[in-house]
């Protein structure tokens, strides 16, 4: 009978996570180690196969140039995802770890960390996502299988192709890390229906690649990366604070999914606040689109639209909005929020408490900047993403997020009554 290439995969990788979840700590940090190596070795090869990436990409009427950047490998980038797989060699193995013991009816009972088993990533044009979700899947003692897209697939396959080698010399097995090299839309639904060999699917890219494999994947799916993120700036809140925190929130790094969007100002601090915050904001480039009452401070403020306060810009554009409370603040936050980050800055004790505990999204921040959410930052090491759902795992997933627990019972010939 003849597999498609996706269940061809799938099935070694299966076969592969099976031997990974038995493997040593020292072998798997040997294996990462070999990669990095391989990686600053063969840079030529890699920076050559991205070169024809990036000429196909030329020829698309549509390209954008943050799309180009985030395609381009470079000596500099190739030394970054070399030296990535170095730092989570260096972390610890999640894998074998006894969270908790106890005894029950002369049993002894515990729990103990293991691998979920195949981990598919489908992901859109950056090739350090190859590198990186390898690395990770590989030191939690899980097989992966990658499905990056078309724009990247040469790039892709040079990776996969030497992280594969190294894998082999490192005695592991070589279906570990497999590439889906058929960029189709057909493989990519075969691949989020796999139930029987592919335990979990992290996709990385555009809201709409998130969609598209929560509404069609029957295997379970961690929605990671929209960020809608809000700050709030309370009454009585340190100005100067309020509007380094916001500056930085915003132009820091635009395009990522941890910069704030939106906005929002207690109205009794607005007169004070506002004049300071929008020409510190305008001096970095940033448009602005404010509410009714924002716009009484600038001339330089647009009208805000309704869906200004649901859209992740990833731009220099920011929506603005004067609240009369905290209440109006957290509200607003919950219904348009995607559950990614938010932060207040206040001097207040109980309210920065009841913002903590009334806001719902993954991370929740006091008088700092959204833009710390991320697994380095948060000392995890490496991450693979951020997840802004509630099973299993929230915010940034660092190598525990990719492991599952399992009871071990010991007994002395215990039978239930």
């Amino acid at each position: 009978m003849h597999h498609s290439e996706v269940v061809q995969k799938a099935q070694g990788a299966r076969a592969a996570a099976k031997v990974l979840a038995t493997v040593s700590s020292a072998d798997k940090n040997r294996a990462l180690h070999y990669i990095a190596e391989a990686l600053e070795k063969e840079a030529e090869s890699i920076i050559a196969a991205n070169a024809i990436d990036l000429e196909n990409l030329k020829k698309k009427e549509s390209y954008t140039k943050a799309f180009y950047d985030r395609l381009l490998l470079n000596r500099e980038r190739i030394a970054g995802m070399a030296a990535g797989l170095r730092d989570i060699a260096a972390l610890e193995d999640p894998v074998g770890e006894v969270t908790g013991m106890w005894y029950r009816s002369g049993l002894q009972i515990g729990q103990v960390r293991v691998p979920i088993g195949v981990i598919g990533i489908i992901y859109e044009a950056r090739p350090n996502v190859t590198v990186d979700a390898a690395g990770l899947t590989l030191k939690s003692g899980n097989a992966v299988i990658l499905r990056g897209s078309s724009e990247a697939i040469n790039s892709n396959k040079a990776l996969v192709a030497i992280i594969q080698n190294q894998l082999v010399r490192a005695g592991l097995p070589r279906e570990s890390v497999t590439l889906i090299e058929d960029t189709s839309r057909v493989a990519a639904q075969e691949l989020m229906r796999l139930n029987q060999y592919v335990d979990l699917l992290i996709p990385r890219g555009g809201p709409s690649l998130i969609n598209t494999v929560i509404e069609n994947a029957t295997v379970p799916v961690i929605q990671t990366g929209a960020g809608n993120c809000h700050t709030y700036i309370d009454a009585g809140a340190d100005v100067e604070m309020a509007v380094k925190i916001a500056v930085n929130a915003k132009v820091q790094r635009p395009g990522v999914c941890n910069a704030m969007e939106t906005l929002l100002v207690h109205a009794d601090i607005a007169d004070a606040f506002l004049p300071a915050v929008i020409p510190a904001l305008r001096k970095e480039g940033v448009e602005i689109r404010g509410c009714e009452r924002t716009r009484r401070y600038s001339p330089e403020v647009v009208p805000a639209q309704e869906e200004d306060w649901e859209t992740e810009y990833l731009d220099l554009i920011l929506a603005v909005k004067v609240v009369d409370s905290l209440d109006e603040a957290i509200e607003h936050i919950n219904r348009y929020s995607t559950q990614h980050s938010e932060a207040i800055v206040t001097e207040n004790y109980h309210r920065a408490r009841e913002f903590l505990n009334r806001v719902d999204s993954a991370a929740v921040y006091v008088n700092a900047s959204t833009r710390f959410t991320d697994g380095g930052e948060f000392g995890l090491g490496a991450e693979m993403g951020i997840s802004t759902q509630k099973l299993h795992v929230r915010g940034p997933m660092g190598l525990k997020a990719l492991t599952s627990l399992k009871y071990i019972i010991y007994g002395a010939g215990q039978v239930r009554q």
